[in-house]
């Protein structure tokens, strides 16, 4: 069997505001919430086999510095989806700015900022 992504783990603000807006774009569920290391919380969201982990500690501090400058910084989220045009409307609902559209081959592309500074990459490929 090929090795595949099965979640990856990053600090929100808020998870529980961050799952919602999930759930209305992406169409994402919510796997699993609970209490989490360090007096923080954590929201699974995503599909039965791949997920984000939502973790916001129990004192959350910006850090005011671009992830492309940062070694190890998270760039950003890449999302496949079936139709990137109903989703670019579900993304300005949800009140974020899409931007940086772009076709290429195989498909399209843009990109948006969540609340938390965190930047997605939504494709569609043809």
């Amino acid at each position: 069997m090929m090795a595949s992504l099965e979640h990856t783990n990053f600090t929100v603000r808020n998870p529980q505001d961050s799952a919602a807006w999930m759930h209305k774009v992406f169409g994402w569920k919510t796997r699993w919430e609970g209490p989490a290391i360090a007096g923080g919380y954590t929201v699974h969201v995503g599909s039965p086999h791949t997920y984000l982990a939502l973790y916001a500690p129990s004192d959350p501090r910006p850090s005011g510095e671009s992830s492309y400058d940062i070694i190890g910084g998270l760039n950003h989220v890449g999302v496949l989806v079936e139709d990137i045009d109903a989703t670019e409307v579900k993304v300005r609902e949800a009140g974020f700015t899409p931007r940086s559209h772009a076709d290429y081959e195989p498909g399209r592309r843009f990109y948006f900022d969540d609340e938390n500074g965190i930047e997605f990459e939504v494709v569609q490929y043809d």
